[in-house]
C-alpha cells in the first residue's frame, strides 16, 4: 500500500545510513587507536584480574605496595600513619564463588526506611543463593508493582539494591547489619527526558472537533524543552567478578559510579588503599527510548522484568562507557547544545537493529554496507563521467531527467518539513542529488530565460536544443513523448487515487503537509515508474549503447543490498516485497543488453558514433607519428648541420695553417734574396 510505502521507506533509508554511519563510525575509532598505540606511550596497567584477596595474595598496588586481604587488615591503626580519605588504589572485599541473597525495594523515597516499614509490594526481587562468580547461574524475574502516587506526580521512582553473603541480614537499619558482609546502594529506575514533540494533526476535510486528542503539541516555551519521567520495564544486573585492584581516583566515571567502597573506612598499613564491594551493573545499555512509557496520574501499574547474572569486566567497561556517553549527549543535544555525535537517535536506531536482527544476517549487513559505500562511490564517479563526456542525446530521455529533479525535490522538501527526525547529513546528500540531475539538464538542452507577456511575471523557461538534432535523436525524442504519455495513463490515476484515500482517512499538520506527504508517498511507491521509458527507448532503438552501463551496473548492485537492508529492518511485507521492483527493472536492462549487443560501429557507450571514433583515434595516431618523425628530423638535422659546421671549421683551420706556412716560407724566402743582393 502507497500509506505503508512512505513511512517504512523512510524507516528503510535511515536505517539503512544509520548502519553505514556506524560502520564508518567504527572504522574511524579503529584507526584513531592504532595512531595512538603507536606513536604515545602507554600508562602501566592498575588492574590486576589474578588476585585472590580472600586467600591473602598480595596485589601491585601504586606506590605503597601490596593491598592484603580483608581478613589480613590492620586491627588497630598506626597513628603515625597518614590517612587518605579516598583510597588510592582498591581490591576486591568478597571472595569468588560466594553466595548472595539480593534483594529490591522499589519507593518514591531516596533513603530507605526500615524493610519492616516498607509495603510488601515494594519488594519487587528476592533471591537466595546467587552465587558470585558462576556464569552458568542466570536468573529472571517478572512481577508487576503498584505506581506510588509521588511518582505519578513527578518525582522519580528508585530501587534500593539489598546484597549480602547468604545467611547474613540485608536491612541497613537494624543492629544486626553486617557492613563487612553486606552492602546496599540507590539507583533511579526512571530517567528525566525531554518530552517528543508532536505536531498538531487533524483531518483537512474534518472540523477541529475532530482533530485526534491523543497528538497533543508540546510547545517549547523560552527556558527549552519540557521533561517528564520515563519508565523501562526491563533491565539487567549483573555482578563484575574479575574487576580485581583498581586506581580508585583515575576511574573513569562511568565504571566508578558502580563502584560501592567498603562503608567502615579501612586502610591497609600505609592508610592509602581500601577495598570495595562486587560490583553490581545496573544495565541500562538496552533500553530503547520507543520501549518506554512517560508516567502520569493515568499510571497506575508498572511491569518489571529483572535479569540477574555475572558480566565480565571487559563489557562491563565498554557498556557502561558508551551508555553513559550517550545520556550525555542525549541530554546536552536536549538543551540546545550542538553535539558532534548528534542526540543519539542514530545511535538507538542501531541498537534497535542489534536486537530485532539475527546475528548472521546482521553480521552479512555489517560487511555489505561497507560494499554498498563503495559501489555508490563508484556509481556516482562513472555517472558524472558519463554525462560529462557525452556529446549527442541519443538515447537521452529528458523528461526522465526533469522528473527526476521533480522527485528528488519533493523528497528533500518532504525530509525538511520532518527536520525532528532528519539529519543534515542526508539533507546535505539529498540536495547533492538534485543539483547533479539539474546541470544533466544543462548537458542535455540549454536552458533559457525568455520573455514571455502570456506568463505571470513576464518570462518563462525554455529549453533549446544545443545543435540540430539528428535523424536518431529525433526518434529518441519521439520515444520519449510516447512513453511518458503511456506513463501519464499509469501514473496519474494512481497518485489522485492515493491523494483521495490520505486526504479522507488521514491526518496532517496542514495543506502544504499533506500535498509533500502525498507527492512523496508517490515518489516512494511508484518512483520506479521513471526508468520505464529508458528502457522504451532502447527497445525502440534496439541499442543500450547510450546508458551509462557502469554506473546503473553499481546502482542496481546497491538496490541488491537495498534489498538485504529490507529483509533486516523491521517493515511491513507489503514495502519489503515494494523493495524489490528496482531489481525488475534492472533484470529487464540486463535482456535488453543480452539482446542489443552493442555495435561500435554505430554508437559507443558516451553516445559518440563509433566510426567517427575510429577516424578520431586514427587522426590521433597520425598526429603522435607526424610529431614523432618531426622530432626525429629534426635530431637528424641538427646532426648534419653540426657534422657541416665541424668540416667547415677543420677546412678552415687547415686553410689557416698552410696560409700561415705559406707566409712564413715567402717570408724565409725574401730575407734570403736580400742577403744575396748585399
Amino acid at each position: 500500500m502507497p500509506e505503508a510505502a512512505a513511512p517504512a521507506a523512510q524507516q528503510d533509508g535511515n536505517m539503512s545510513s544509520t548502519v553505514k554511519s556506524v560502520v564508518q563510525s567504527v572504522g574511524i575509532f579503529i584507526a584513531i587507536q592504532f595512531v595512538m598505540k603507536q606513536f604515545i606511550q602507554q600508562p602501566a596497567a592498575t588492574v590486576v584480574d589474578n588476585a585472590d584477596p580472600a586467600k591473602g595474595t598480595a596485589v601491585p598496588a601504586i606506590k605503597t605496595g601490596p593491598i592484603p586481604a580483608w581478613e589480613n587488615r590492620p586491627t588497630q591503626w598506626n597513628p603515625k600513619t597518614a590517612y587518605n580519605p579516598i583510597p588510592q588504589s582498591i581490591a576486591p572485599i568478597w571472595e569468588v564463588d560466594t553466595p548472595l541473597d539480593v534483594q529490591i525495594y522499589v519507593s518514591p523515597s531516596m533513603m530507605i526506611p526500615a524493610l519492616s516499614q516498607m509495603p510488601k509490594d515494594s519488594l519487587v526481587l528476592d533471591e537466595r543463593g546467587f552465587v558470585f562468580g558462576d556464569w552458568k547461574d542466570r536468573r529472571e524475574i517478572d512481577t508487576t508493582f503498584p505506581v506510588p502516587k509521588e511518582v505519578q506526580e513527578g518525582s522519580p521512582l528508585w530501587a534500593h539494591f539489598l546484597i549480602a553473603q547468604s545467611g547474613n541480614p540485608l536491612d541497613p537499619t537494624t543492629d544486626r547489619f553486617d557492613p563487612s558482609k553486606a552492602y546496599h546502594f540507590t539507583r533511579p529506575l526512571t530517567q528525566v527526558l525531554p518530552k517528543k514533540k508532536e505536531r498538531k494533526r487533524h483531518n483537512l476535510l474534518a472540523g477541529k472537533s475532530e482533530m485526534d486528542p491523543t497528538l497533543e503539541e508540546v510547545a517549547e516555551d523560552k527556558k527549552g524543552p519540557q521533561f517528564a519521567n520515563y519508565y523501562h520495564p526491563n533491565f539487567t544486573m549483573s555482578f563484575i567478578p574479575d574487576s580485581g585492584t583498581q586506581a580508585y581516583p583515575s576511574m573513569h566515571p562511568a565504571l566508578r559510579q558502580f563502584v560501592n567502597l567498603e562503608q567502615t573506612g579501612a586502610r591497609d598499613e600505609s592508610g592509602q588503599n581500601g577495598w570495595y564491594y562486587p560490583i553490581l551493573y545496573v544495565n541500562t545499555f538496552w533500553q530503547l527510548r520507543n520501549h518506554m512509557t512517560e508516567l502520569n496520574s493515568t499510571v497506575t501499574e508498572l511491569p518489571l522484568r529483572i535479569t540477574l547474572n555475572n558480566m565480565a569486566n571487559w563489557k562491563f567497561s565498554i557498556f557502561a562507557s558508551i551508555d553513559q556517553g550517550m545520556k550525555l549527549n542525549a541530554q546536552k543535544a536536549a538543551n540546545g547544545e550542538k553535539i558532534p555525535g548528534g542526540d543519539g537517535s542514530e545511535f538507538e536506531d542501531f541498537k534497535r537493529i542489534l536486537l530485532d536482527s539475527n546475528s548472521y544476517l546482521l553480521g552479512l549487513t555489517f560487511f555489505v554496507s561497507i560494499l554498498h559505500m563503495i559501489f555508490e562511490l563508484l556509481a556516482f564517479k562513472n555517472d558524472v563521467a558519463h554525462w560529462r563526456k557525452k556529446k549527442d542525446n541519443v538515447g537521452t530521455s529528458l523528461r526522465t531527467i526533469i522528473s527526476n529533479v521533480v522527485m528528488q525535490l519533493i523528497i528533500f522538501l518532504y525530509l525538511f518539513d520532518n527536520n525532528e527526525n532528519t539529519s543534515w547529513m542526508i539533507l546535505f546528500g539529498q540536495g547533492m542529488g538534485i543539483a547533479i540531475e539539474a546541470w544533466k539538464i544543462t548537458k542535455t538542452v540549454n536552458v533559457r530565460i525568455r520573455q514571455s507577456p502570456s506568463s505571470l511575471i513576464g518570462y518563462h523557461i525554455t529549453f533549446e536544443d544545443k545543435h540540430q538534432l539528428s535523424d536518431v535523436e529525433k526518434k529518441t525524442n519521439e520515444y520519449d513523448a510516447i512513453a511518458f504519455k503511456y506513463m501519464y495513463i499509469v501514473a496519474v490515476p494512481l497518485l489522485l487515487a492515493y491523494a483521495g484515500y490520505s486526504l479522507v482517512y488521514e491526518s496532517h499538520k496542514s495543506w502544504y503537509s499533506f500535498i509533500i506527504a502525498t507527492l512523496v508517498g508517490s515518489v516512494y511507491a511508484y518512483g520506479f515508474l521513471m526508468m520505464v521509458p529508458s528502457l522504451y527507448i532502447n527497445y525502440r532503438l534496439k541499442s543500450v549503447a547510450h546508458m551509462p552501463g557502469k554506473a546503473m551496473m553499481y546502482k542496481f548492485l546497491n538496490t541488491f543490498i537495498d534489498d538485504l537492508f529490507a529483509f533486516t529492518i523491521k517493515m511491513p511485507m507489503l514495502h519489503r516485497l515494494a523493495t524489490l521492483r528496482d531489481d525488475v527493472i534492472f533484470f529487464i536492462y540486463l535482456y535488453q543488453s543480452y539482446k542489443y549487443k552493442v555495435d561500435y560501429s554505430r554508437v559507443n557507450e558516451f553516445g559518440q558514433g563509433g566510426d567517427e571514433e575510429d577516424e578520431a583515434e586514427a587522426i590521433k595516431d597520425a598526429e603522435v607519428a607526424k610529431q614523432k618523425l618531426i622530432r626525429e628530423v629534426d635530431k637528424k638535422a641538427q646532426r648534419s648541420q653540426k657534422a657541416v659546421e665541424d668540416a667547415i671549421r677543420q677546412a678552415t683551420a687547415e686553410v689557416d695553417g698552410v696560409a700561415e706556412e705559406t707566409k712564413a716560407s715567402g717570408a724565409k724566402i725574401m730575407q734570403g734574396e736580400g742577403r744575396k743582393r748585399k
